[in-house]
């Protein structure tokens, strides 16, 4: 009799607590533990005690099956929600040119978005979330920023000090001087004497080659405030 009772239990628990709070309780394997519950609870009043146990068991079996159930759903839920707001953060992100400012970032996040959709459709709804996640945590240091300048446009020494090793250290070029001849060698072609470096006019339209694959349009405007050049951007 302890055995029948404890499985009653364990059938009326399944069903009235795990349930009770999701919208999805309400499916066929639930019903069929409630209506199992019930005709075990007859029997059981009746004196039919092997029928009893039998719906019992039954009333068991499917409110395992109604948690399983309820368990897929909410975590397809979690996926759907977290690949909503993963898709909302990727259009964000190319909204303010950050394949082009951030691409690491953003190739790391449209990865890992891939990865949650090929999960999802694969009904790995755990993964699916994960993935989502992934995505979202890759651009956390992705902001709105100006881009590098493309161009720079040379001015008097009296007024700027400009040469390929002063141009270079600067901040919106390569932030190092050291790397001046990258400058060079993509621009000599333009100076009155290519084979020396030290000869640039002011007026020349310098072209400040990507390095790392940084972004970079336009013409440098004093009036705009730039990041600095990094590598690891």
């Amino acid at each position: 009799m302890k055995k029948l009772i404890s499985v009653l239990v364990f059938a009326l628990l399944a069903g009235s607590i795990f349930a009770a709070g999701y919208s999805y309780k309400n499916n066929t394997y639930q019903k069929l533990a409630d209506e199992y519950t019930k005709k075990a609870e007859n029997a059981l009043d009746a004196g039919e005690y092997d029928l009893s146990v039998e719906y019992a068991a039954k009333a068991e079996e499917n409110a395992a099956l109604s948690k399983a159930f309820i368990e897929s759903m909410l975590a397809r839920q979690n996926a759907e929600e977290q690949l909503a707001l993963a898709e909302k953060k990727i259009n964000w992100a190319k909204g303010i040119q950050a394949d082009k400012n951030f691409p690491m970032a953003y190739s790391a996040s449209e990865q890992a978005y891939n990865n949650a959709k090929e999960a999802y459709d694969r009904e790995d709804f755990l993964s699916a979330e994960s993935y989502a996640r992934q995505a979202i945590a890759a651009l956390d240091g992705v902001r709105e920023v100006t881009p590098l300048p493309q161009f720079y446009v040379v001015r008097p020494w009296a007024e700027t000090k400009d040469c390929y090793w002063n141009i270079s250290g600067r901040k919106y070029v390569y932030n190092n001087p050291l790397l001046w001849e990258n400058l060079y060698q993509k621009n000599k072609d333009k100076m009155p004497k290519p084979n020396d470096p030290n000869l640039i006019l002011p007026g020349m339209k310098m072209e400040i080659p990507s390095l790392t694959g940084e972004y970079r349009e336009g013409t440098y405007n004093p009036n705009k405030n730039y990041d600095a050049y990094s590598a690891n951007r």
